[in-house]
This record gives C-alpha cells, structure tokens and sequence, in this order.
C-alpha cells in the first residue's frame, strides 16, 4: 500500500470514529434538544478541523446550495431504480423470446429489480476491495459485447436503403408537428447520458483526481458515443419491418429486430443476453456512485441524520450506510411498479430532471464564470487555497482551451435546458391524469421540501459543501 493510500485510509477511519463515538447522539449528555443540538454541531466542527475539512460556503449565500444537492441527490437515486427496472424489463423480454405463452407480470417485474439491486450491492460492499478490478473486465466485456451484437446483425439482417433510413420519420404520439414529436423522443436517448459525472463522486477514492477523473469523464463520453453512434446506424438500417417491432411482446423492439435479423431464437436470446448482463454490470456502478453522492452530501450536513449516513466503515472505507439507504430508495420505489408501470416511468423522467436541472446549474455558472474572466489561470507553484469562494477561483490541471471551453459550455447550457424543458413533457398528447407525467410535481415538492427543511433545522447545520486540507 502506498503512503498516499494509507493516509487516505487512515483519514477515513479517524472520520467514521469521529462520527459514531463523538458525533453519536446517544452519547451525548441529557439536555434540552437545543442544547443536544448546539453540542453536536460544536463537536462536528471540531473533529472537521481536526481532519483538516473546512466548510466551503459560509453566510447568506449558501443556501441556494441546499436544493441544488437535493436535486442531485433525487435525481442519482432516481437513476439507480430506472437502471434496475430496465434490467428487470430486459429479463423479463429474453423470458417472453424463449417462451412465447410467458406473461410478464408486474409484481415480478419488481422482484427482478430488487434482485438487479441486490446484485450491485453484493459488489459494492462484501467484494467492495475487487470492484476496480470488476469494472475492468466490465469495459471489456462493453466492448467485446458491442462487436458481439453488432457484426451478426449487419452480417445477417437484410439492409434498408439510405432514403429510408435518413427520410423516414413517425409520429407515434400524435402530436401535431414532427419536430415537436422529434423533441419528445430525444428524452429517452437522452437518459443514456446520465451518470457521464459519476466518476466525480468516486473522486475522493481516486489518486490524482484532477487529472484522472476529466480525462475520465471525457473517454467515457468519446467511446460511448462513438459505439452508441455505429450500432445506432446498423440498426437502423436492419431494423426489417418496424410496426412488427414495434408490437414486440417482449415490450422492447431491439428484441424483434434481433430475431428479425440472425434468423434465429436462440441467437437472438443471445444478442439480448449481452444487453442484460451489461446493463447489470452498469448497475453496480450506478450504485457506486450514487451512494457516494448521498454519503457526500450527508458528510455536508444536507440530509436529515447526516451524522450517521455520512458514516464509513473502518475496516473496508466504503459508506455502507449510505448504500444500504441507496438500495432502500430504490426497493421502495420499485413498488410504485406494481400498481402502475407508468408512474413508475415517472420516475426515469424524475432522474432526468434532478441531474439534468444540477448539470445546467453547474454548467451556467461555469459558463458565467469563464466569459466575465473569473477564473485564473492554473499555477502549479501556487500554495493557497483556492475554489472556496467566488473571489478566488482558478482553474485545475485540466482544462479545455479556450475558445473551445465556452463553446462546448454554451453548447451545454441550451442542451440541457431544452432537454429539461421537454423532460416534463407527456409520452402522448391529450394525456388523461394517469398517463400524465408527474415529475414536475415531484421536482416541485424536492425544491420546497428543501427550503422548508433548510429554514426549519438545516440552516443550524449546514454551512456548505466540505472540503479537506491536507
């Protein structure tokens, strides 16, 4: 083990030790709640400094910050039952391939995604120490899947002609224009770019995270984007006859357009096979980082009991309880499936929302940021303490160049906010009330819910976002 590892390690555990004897509530001394309370924020800021973190906001200004971890926090929960529920429907398609007369059923629609979860619970926390390892051999496995589906389907599926596949569009929504119904169809694309900052959340267990994680972010994006693009393309032009895909009984139209192309069930109940097992493994990851994401936010004060979900296990350094809440979220949400698979869909458009409603945010203010001249310049010899407030900010030891910084930022900004806007949309017009999407609503309640919390008890608490000094 190196020296870096060992201090981080030993840093986590003198957090988790603080935090269940000192930070304990149960072992502080019987006074009125007030008093209870005032103690236990005296301590926590104590054994902060002791750990050299200090809060990054402090004053009128930080509030604003509250809601804005709260979405985050919505929206990566949010993400993990909508990851599991797609691997359940997945497993319940390749069952309904191999046998016809299958009806799927919601209830077990809901026990196969507590068993998605279970599997990336099990990875994240009794083999947490081989996860690095495991997501490895899971980019391998991306890849070699993506050639594995991609050449038997061009190879055998008949081809469509460049005019159809490039002219052809349909509106199955019924709405008024094509482009209005071109808008609305980008939401479900658009879901496969959440989570693209999740290995933010993993920084503070990553060795030189300013360099690594962009660089990261950025080879995520490229290589899924460029693998996204080509078998987009391929199946569009094997896609064979697309009302029969479309009616698929397995409720999933890639499935018809496999078995339409190899010319075989087995096949493929193969090629769909891949899509489960990857969307599983894409599981374990999104639960990684979305537990990270609560314990992080916990760790600032932002949640209610934060002194016990911002707890790390010393023997391992992973935040159990705050996964152990993570996979409790996702399970109960995933009950809203057995009464209605629709609210349930709500939910995905809840994960687009929260992220892409802090993505906009962040990008926004970054974006100011750059264009008023705000940010200096990267100086490796600089010592200070900078990013902790908005009168000393500077740039780390990765960044896009200029022009292309604000170009790609501004780009950005009008993605998201379209994407957002049309994120609240109905699937089809004249929706009745149980076909309505409701995620408005739910952003609506996450935002006032956290300005009420923030004015009640959080303001007592919170003072922003935690950083360490080493």
């Amino acid at each position: 083990m190196s020296t870096k590892d060992f201090e981080m390690n030993a840093l986590k555990r003198d957090d988790n030790e603080a935090t269940s004897t000192e930070l304990n509530v149960e072992q502080l001394p019987a006074e009125t709640s007030a008093g209870r309370t005032k103690l236990l924020i005296e301590r926590d800021n104590q054994t902060l400094t002791r750990l050299g973190k200090v809060p990054v906001l402090k004053g009128p200004d930080k509030w604003w910050t509250l809601p804005l971890g709260w979405l985050t926090v919505i929206g990566w929960q949010a993400a993990v039952a909508g990851l599991g529920f797609l691997a359940a429907a997945l497993i319940q398609g390749v069952a309904v391939m191999g046998n016809p007369s299958y009806e799927p059923l919601a209830w077990q629609k809901t026990l196969l995604l507590w068993a998605s979860i279970a599997f990336a619970v099990f990875f994240n926390t009794v083999i947490s120490n081989a996860l690095p390892k495991v997501e490895g051999l899971v980019l391998i496995l991306h890849v070699l899947g993506f050639f594995a589906i991609l050449v038997p389907l061009v190879y055998l599926s008949p081809h469509g002609s460049a005019k159809e596949v490039f002219t052809t569009f349909s509106n199955e929504g019924g709405w008024p224009t094509q482009g209005l119904a071109f808008m609305l169809s980008m939401i479900s694309a658009v879901f496969n770019f959440l989570g693209a900052d999740g290995a933010v959340h993993m920084s503070e267990e990553i060795q030189n995270a300013s360099v690594i994680v962009p660089r990261a972010m950025i080879f995520t994006i490229l290589l899924n984007g460029a693998l996204g693009f080509g078998i987009l393309i391929a199946i569009l032009f094997c896609v064979g006859d697309i009302d029969s895909a479309l009616s698929s009984p397995t409720g999933f139209p890639i499935m018809a357009i496999f078995e339409q192309g190899v010319g075989s069930e087995q096949g493929a109940q193969t090629m769909a096979s891949i899509l489960v097992i990857l969307n599983l493994c894409a599981t374990v990851s999104l639960v990684a980082s979305a537990s990270r994401m609560t314990w992080s936010f916990a760790r600032d004060r932002g949640l209610p009991g934060w002194s016990y979900i911002s707890k790390v296990d010393p023997k391992t350094s992973i935040p159990i309880i705050a996964i152990a809440l993570t996979t409790t979220i996702s399970c109960l949400l995933a009950l809203i499936n057995i009464g209605s698979s629709v609210a349930f869909n709500d939910i995905v458009s809840l994960a687009i929302n929260g992220l892409y409603g802090a993505y906009l945010i962040g990008n926004s203010l970054l974006l100011w940021r750059r264009v008023t001249g705000q940010i200096r310049p990267y100086n490796r010899e600089n010592t200070e303490l900078v990013n902790v407030s908005h009168e000393n900010l500077a740039w780390g030891p990765f960044r896009i160049p200029e022009p292309f910084g604000t170009i790609i930022n501004a780009f950005g900004c009008a993605f998201l906010l379209v994407m957002l806007f049309f994120s609240f949309w109905p699937t089809h017009i004249n929706p009745t009330a149980k076909t309505m999407n409701m995620s408005s609503l739910m952003i609506g309640a996450t935002i006032i819910w956290s300005v009420i919390y923030y004015a009640v008890w959080a303001r007592k608490v919170y003072s922003g976002p935690v950083i360490e000094i080493k």
